[in-house]
Formats: C-alpha cells, sequence, structure tokens
C-alpha cells in the first residue's frame, strides 16, 4: 500500500476538493443536453471536410505559429537556461511562464492587433519560462563524467559544447518535440481570440451548429497530432522553421504609436493617469480586489482544487486502458485511441464545447481540465506499469489492479499530479475568458471595457497565483521525496 504521508496529503486534498463542491456552480443548464450532445456526436459521425474555404489555410497558419513560437521560445529559453542559477532570471522565468499564452495574446492584441506578431510572441514568451526552466534541470542532471575525458587546457565553452550538450541532447530533443506538440495545441487556440488558426473556425461552426464542420475540424487536429513523428523529422525541421514565418499571414501594419500610448497611459492606473495621485489609488485598488480580483481568486481555486482530484482519480482509472497487465492486444489499442484523443484536445477547446452542450456552469470547465490531464497522468502511469514485472501467481483483476500495481505507481501517479497543479491552475484561470467566473472571466471583462490597468492588475494576480501553487507543489513534492520533475 502506499505510505502514509502520501495517503494522508491524498485524504487531505479530496477533503478540500469534496468541500469546494459545497461552493462551486456544478450543475447542467442547458434545455437539452442530451439532444445537443447528440448532434455533436453525430457531426464526428459524419464530419464535412469541404465546407470551410478557409480550413486548410487555418491549418496551415496552426502549424506556422506553432513551430515559429517554439523555436523563438526554444532558443530564448536555452540562453535563460545557462544563467538559470541567477535568482532574477529565475524569477523572471516563473513570471512569464506563469501567464497562459491567451493571456498573452490578449495583451498583445491591443497594441499589435491581429498582427502574426501577436500569436508569435503569445507562445514564444511563455514558452520561453517553460523552456528555461527545464533546459537548466537536463544540464544539471548531465553526467560529469564526460567532461574529465577532455583534453587539459580545455576552456569551460568547448568543454560545454563537446561534452554536456552531446550528453543531454537526447532529452532536450525529446522534450522539445514534446512542447511543439503543446505548441500546436496552444496556437489552435489562439483562434477563440480571433487570430486565424484552428480555433477560429471552430469557434464560428458552433455558433452556428454546424457540427459536421466542426467535427472535421476536431478530426483534421487529432490526425495532425497523431502523425507528427511522421511528418516531424530532425532533417526536416530547418526546412518548417525557416519556411513557417512565411505562412503566419501578414495583418495590418503595426502603429508603434499605439505601442507606446498602452505602455505609457493605457496600463497606468486609472487615480495617476488622471491627476488624482495615491489618495485616488487607495479606494481603485480596493474596489478592484473586493469585487474583481477576490471572487476570481475563490472561483479559480475552488474549481483548480476540484479539477485536480479529478484529474487523480480519472488517472487511476485510466491507466490500465493501455497496460500490458489488463487485456488484450485489441483493447490496449483502443485504450491508446482514446487516450490520445482526450489528451490531444486543448483543455479550453474541450471546455467550450462542453459549455455549448452543457450550458455556462463550473461542470464543462472540471470536466475537460480533468480528460485532458488525466488522459495525460494516465498515458504515463500505464507505460510506466509496463515495465513491472508481476510473478507468475500474482492476482488477477480488480486485485492485480488495487494490490498490485496501484501501490507500485502512487507515488509517482502523485509526483506527475502535483507536477501538473500549477499547469491546472494556468488553464482555469484563462477559462474563464468562456464565462465561467474565474480570473480570466475579470480580465476579459475588463479588456472588452477598455479598461487595460484593471485588466494587468488581475493579470499579474493570476501569475502570483501561479508561481504560489508551483512553489507549493515543489514543497510537497519534496517532503513526500517525490521526483522533482517527473518523467517517463
Amino acid at each position: 500500500m502506499p505510505s502514509s504521508p502520501t495517503v494522508r496529503v491524498s485524504l487531505i486534498f479530496l477533503a478540500i476538493a469534496l468541500v469546494g463542491l459545497l461552493f462551486a456552480d456544478i450543475a447542467v443548464t442547458s434545455s437539452n443536453p442530451w439532444r445537443d450532445l447528440g448532434n455533436f456526436l453525430f457531426g464526428i459521425a459524419t464530419p464535412n471536410f469541404f465546407s470551410t474555404e478557409g480550413l486548410k489555410t487555418a491549418l496551415l497558419r496552426t502549424v506556422a505559429f506553432a513551430f515559429v513560437g517554439v523555436a523563438l521560445g526554444s532558443v530564448a529559453g536555452f540562453l535563460m537556461a545557462l544563467a538559470y542559477r541567477s535568482l532574477p532570471v529565475r524569477i523572471f522565468c516563473a513570471f512569464i511562464r506563469a501567464i497562459h499564452e491567451l493571456f498573452w495574446a490578449l495583451i498583445f492584441l491591443q497594441f499589435f492587433g491581429f498582427h502574426p506578431l501577436t500569436g508569435v510572441l503569445a507562445i514564444a514568451i511563455p514558452y520561453a519560462g517553460i523552456f528555461a526552466k527545464v533546459y537548466s534541470e537536463i544540464l544539471e542532471e548531465a553526467n560529469p563524467e564526460s567532461g574529465r575525458v577532455l583534453p587539459p587546457g580545455t576552456g569551460n565553452i568547448s568543454a560545454f559544447l563537446y561534452a554536456r550538450i552531446p550528453d543531454c541532447w537526447a532529452k532536450m530533443r525529446t522534450y522539445t518535440a514534446y512542447r511543439l506538440e503543446c505548441g500546436l495545441r496552444s496556437s489552435a487556440i489562439l483562434g477563440f481570440v480571433g487570430l486565424p488558426t484552428l480555433g477560429f473556425y471552430l469557434e464560428a461552426s458552433f455558433s452556428q451548429g454546424l457540427y459536421s464542420d466542426a467535427g472535421a475540424m476536431l478530426i483534421l487536429f487529432y490526425v495532425l497530432i497523431a502523425t507528427m513523428p511522421l511528418w516531424v523529422r530532425p532533417k526536416l525541421l530547418p526546412v518548417y522553421v525557416l519556411g513557417a514565418p512565411f505562412f503566419l499571414g501578414e495583418g495590418l501594419p503595426i502603429v508603434w504609436g499605439n505601442v507606446q500610448r498602452f505602455f505609457t497611459e493605457d496600463i497606468v492606473p486609472a487615480p495617476l493617469r488622471n491627476g488624482e495621485g495615491l489618495t485616488g489609488l487607495t479606494p481603485w485598488l480596493s474596489d478592484l480586489m473586493i469585487n474583481e480580483a477576490m471572487p476570481g481568486i475563490w472561483n479559480t481555486l475552488v474549481l483548480t482544487q476540484i479539477a485536480l482530484v479529478a484529474t487523480g482519480i480519472l488517472s487511476l482509472l485510466a491507466f490500465p486502458l493501455i497496460s500490458n497487465h489488463f487485456g488484450g492486444p485489441v483493447r490496449r489499442t483502443a485504450g491508446h485511441v482514446v487516450l490520445v484523443i482526450v489528451r490531444s484536445t486543448p483543455e479550453y477547446i474541450l471546455a467550450y464545447i462542453l459549455l455549448q452542450l452543457w450550458g455556462p456552469s463550473m461542470l464543462p470547465a472540471v470536466v475537460a481540465l480533468a480528460l485532458h490531464n488525466g488522459g495525460i497522468i494516465g498515458h504515463l502511469i500505464g507505460r510506466q506499469t509496463n515495465a513491472i514485472k508481476l510473478r507468475p501467481d500474482a492476482a488477477k483483476g480488480f486485485n492485480r489492479y488495487s494490490w498490485e500495481l496501484v501501490p507500485r505507481v502512487y507515488r509517482s501517479f502523485l509526483a506527475f499530479l502535483f507536477y501538473r497543479w500549477e499547469i491546472i491552475m494556468r488553464e482555469t484561470a484563462i477559462l474563464g475568458i468562456l464565462g465561467i467566473y474565474t480570473l480570466g472571466f475579470y480580465v476579459d471583462s475588463a479588456i472588452q471595457n477598455i479598461r487595460f490597468d484593471r485588466a494587468m492588475v488581475l493579470i499579474l494576480i493570476t501569475a502570483l497565483l501561479n508561481i504560489g501553487i508551483d512553489t507549493l507543489g515543489r514543497y510537497i513534492r519534496r517532503k513526500l521525496a517525490l521526483q522533482t520533475m517527473p518523467t517517463c
């Protein structure tokens, strides 16, 4: 059985989630959700691949934004990883990665407009912070023995290039490929704020009730993700990266005066901008905190904790789908297909779909977050169980699951779950754009009302909240002696 500290922590988080359910808005408000769900499933079964003229362009731009954004983010992240031991660098990286890509896109839209630079930077900036963190950890774990065989007098730069980089290259390449898949998901959802990627056409199809068109877009997106090993080849990467900028589109010219005004006027708190000074700043900030920040923080925390526990439960239920210790190859193949679909669908898109079917509440967000993250963790834990060798007389069925496998993978499961805690928080905040009363709702409302000063304060609060959750997750993993950076 899992050790008592891990069980105790698990029960504490379960209790918090159950208490959160008492305050959560969990309801199906649609008048006929089953009919809407049936229409959507029928649309998936009868996809219309030829209805939207701009679908091909949307797919190309989804790929182009991902490649350019990830390429810039990886280069910047690698450079920052070299100085990651510096506290200012770590704080800067933590801050930029704590702000979701959609929040960055909403910021850049205010002064760049629908220019390709908006989408590229919205992906590149947070990804740079993520790359810096992961690359630095990979470099720190490099085997020092390779550097000791170099000739005496070898310089630090030469030792780094010829000893440390080759030792870390495989892990860095694998992680960058995974981040490219994440970049495709991020690029797709940028369409929900108006950029010409797949999400733009998906939202348009749903709003018009064209479920067959929406089904075709989702199927093409799944195919795009599933076939990445076939078309993302190392020899072709330079071609993709160099060619991608030509498929971003042009957009309207950037008015640099708008950029200057945004930073010098728009985001300056209204009391300071109007000459009221610090005397007017206190009531302004108090009103913002009481009426927007505090309700947003509360709903974000409640939804995050419920989604975290739901993710954990779903992960434990999902890993047998691909485990070699249960069923035959046909069932495992079907399990792989199910997990690929749920983990490949961005939480934002899944939540948007469920909101259209069930109506506005926290329920679609909880289900979307749990399915996506549970699919990821379930896949990783399922692969881990495949390396476990059981005795010939080991128990079968549920006893094998509960007494043989779960106790052996439970610590890894918790490591993955707490590692994704901060990611779930980021997604919870941004789902407010869809109408759920998390911090993203108040950020979007402030931007829609052209109150950028309030929006920036709320985005800053969101970033600090994410950093706090990330720090707490690291502390819990360290106290439980779990892996700081789980890998599988």
